[in-house]
Parts: structure tokens; sequence; C-alpha cells
């Protein structure tokens, strides 16, 4: 019961942490558990580490989301730029095609690249912001670029990020953007996963309940303190990051 909840909190942390930041939530979670084997790791689990991480962001934007009447042009620009992930995500899935790409090169090989087009991305020093600036054929953009996050190491964070500041919104608006868009992706992968785990009639238990929670408490104060710190700070940090850890993937892998 003990090696079962470190391994439920060390997935948790992993989920939550890394989901609003551009280094790759899933990459890192395939990493975790190939190469340490965790017992724990499911269907149900992975489900529940995405629903803390969707309760958390709804949560933490719970003013601008239900806030109807005057943020009802946001909503639907959320809803349009996340189409184009919904649409292909579901393509992938429907086919199986996207476990092709959950492999190690894949990963050690999107880290690094994406890694460099969000530095060049993160030059930009034109200020555009969210409540002005968002429109259909921006929002629409950055969706499309959402749709490489389906690859595992690209990061649907640091894809949307990435497109955000090309488009010259600064720093922590291009965050916001990213965690906005998020909620769509969170609530499709989801419900993909509850709907083949009632297929297989997958048994619910109490780590999952925990596995929900720890997540959500990693998601929500990760986003806080990223939308704290991101105004006085580069990306340069995650950029470095993904070098590193791009470059020990290829050492694993090839040596």
């Amino acid at each position: 019961m003990l090696r079962d909840f470190i391994e439920i909190l060390i997935l948790s942390a992993v989920q939550g942490i890394s989901e609003f930041l551009p280094i790759s939530s899933s990459a890192h979670l395939i990493l975790v558990s190939n190469f340490h084997d965790l017992e724990t790791s499911s269907l149900l689990i992975d489900i529940s580490l995405h629903l803390g991480s969707l309760i958390a962001v709804i949560f933490y934007f719970r003013k601008e989301l239900f806030d109807l009447r005057n943020n009802n042009r946001l909503l639907s620009l959320i809803i349009i730029g996340s189409l184009p992930l919904i649409f292909f995500g579901y393509i992938l899935y429907s086919t199986e095609f996207i476990h092709l790409l959950r492999n190690t090169k894949v990963i050690a090989s999107t880290t690094l690249f994406f890694g460099f087009i969000l530095f060049f991305a993160d030059q930009r020093k034109i200020d555009r912001n969210i409540s002005t600036d968002l429109n259909i054929k921006s929002v629409l953009l950055i969706g499309l670029f959402q749709i490489l996050a389906l690859i595992p190491g690209v990061s649907r964070a640091g894809i949307t990020i990435t497109a955000a500041r090309f488009l010259n919104f600064n720093r922590t608006d291009a965050s916001k953007i990213s965690f906005l868009l998020s909620i769509p992706a969170l609530a499709g992968a989801s419900f993909l996963g509850l709907r083949e785990a009632f297929e297989q009639s997958i048994e619910i238990n109490f780590l999952l309940l925990i596995a929900t929670f720890l997540s959500f408490m990693f998601s929500f104060f990760t986003i806080k303190y990223f939308l704290k710190f991101i105004s006085k700070i580069s990306f340069n940090v995650f950029v470095i990051y993904r070098i590193i850890l791009g470059l020990i993937l290829f050492y694993i892998i090839y040596i």
C-alpha cells in the first residue's frame, strides 16, 4: 500500500507540474513508467491524473469561465481553438496510430527540437495581450500548432506557448491562452479514457481518488506560481531543461 501511494505521488507530481510547463507531461509520464516500471500505472490512473489537472485549471480560472456575460467571446475562442486538436486527436486515437509515437526516440527528438523552437519564439518583443488581440484567426493558428502536441515530447503547453509567442503575445498571456486551451484537451483525453475503461470494465478504487486529488494540488500550484513568475523571467530555463533532457535520452538510447 505504501509503495502504491509513493508511486501515485510521483505520477501526480509529474502530471501536475509538467502538464502546464512547456516540457511535455505525456513524455515524462511515459519515461517515468518505462524506466521505473511502476506497478500502479494504468489506464484509470492516467484518467485520474488528467481529471485532477482539468479540475485544477477550471478552478483557477473559475471567475473567467463562469462569467458568461463578460467572457462569452473568450469561451467561444477557446472552443474554436480546440477543434483542430479534438478532430485530429480522435482520428489518431481511433486508428491507434497514436501508440506508435510513444517511444523514447520520438520523445528525445521532439524534446530537443521543440525546445529550440520555443527559444526562437520567446525572442519576440512586441507585446500583444489576450483581452484585445486574441481573435479567431490567431486562436485557430495556435490550435493548429496544438495538433503537434499529440506527439509525445512536443508538449501541449510548450507548443501553444510557442505559437502565441510567435504571434507576439506577452509571456503571461501566452501562458494563459495555453492553460485555457488545456481545458478541452484534458476533457477530451479524460472522456476517451473513461469510455475505454468502461468498455474494459475496470474497477474504480481508492487510489484513483488519491491520484485525482494529488494531481489537482500539484496542477493548481504549478499554474498559480508559473503565472506569478513568468512575467519576470524568460522561457530559457525550460529550453535548457529540454536540451539537457533530450541529450540524456539520446545518450541512453545510443550509448
